[in-house]
């Protein structure tokens, strides 16, 4: 069985459109996804870059985006009731678990709670309730995320995507190959299945040709 190691953060709904579509993916390819708690924050401020829902118009796309997806998988649609919010908590609940299933386990119940069911991941009420739904014991992974070596863990899982080329959420990959948000899902299972080749070669060329113009900062 393959592994596909899937960088996440709660934050994004492209994660839960993604985690969404996860299940038939494997189905057809026999993989299997590893849920890997990141900070999209920490991605973000090391590419120095921002999130869609800090620049306004990108805000607005987003939101009709999100329901043009939530249509299209015919999945209920609800969202945090703020966004952008703190996932920092949720995040360190997942990196407290050792154990893949149950990682993934209490990683898939957070995404869906927020997104499909508008449940507030900064309420610890909250997160122990959908913790324990899960099967697993809320109270002690809300205690861990105030231990040193889960508030590392998620840090070392940040800055392990960072070298790894991650800039975004939800990352997949695979082997050396990065497919970043949800609608590449597509391109992963071809590669999976022995369809898609890319030709380092080339893109080592195509990497090493010049910048021919920048853009100034204003």
């Amino acid at each position: 069985m393959r592994t596909v190691r899937f960088y996440f953060d709660v934050i994004s709904p492209y994660v839960w459109l993604a985690w969404a579509q996860v299940p038939e993916v494997e189905a057809r390819t026999g993989a299997r996804f590893d849920l890997q708690p990141v900070l999209f924050a920490g991605l973000l401020q090391a590419n120095e870059n921002k999130g869609p829902a800090e620049i306004p118009s990108k805000r607005v796309h987003m939101l009709h985006d999100i329901a043009r997806w939530a249509m299209t998988l015919k999945r209920p649609y609800t969202g945090p009731p703020a966004h952008p919010f703190n996932p920092l908590k949720a995040q360190r609940m997942c990196a407290a678990l050792d154990d893949p299933e149950a990682r993934r386990s209490l990683a898939g119940a957070l995404i869906v709670a927020t997104w499909e069911h508008g449940r507030d991941l900064m309420n610890d009420a909250e997160l122990r309730a959908i913790a324990d739904d899960a099967g697993l014991d809320g109270s002690a992974l809300l205690a861990a995320t105030e231990e040193k070596v889960v508030k590392e863990r998620l840090r070392k899982n940040t800055e392990q995507a960072i070298a790894e080329g991650v800039f975004g959420v939800p990352t997949f990959l695979v082997d050396d190959q990065l497919f970043w948000g949800n609608d590449r899902l597509g391109f992963l299972e071809t590669y999976l299945t022995g369809g898609l080749r890319i030709d380092k070669a080339e893109i080592e060329e195509r990497l090493a040709r010049p910048r021919a113009a920048d853009r100034k900062n204003v």
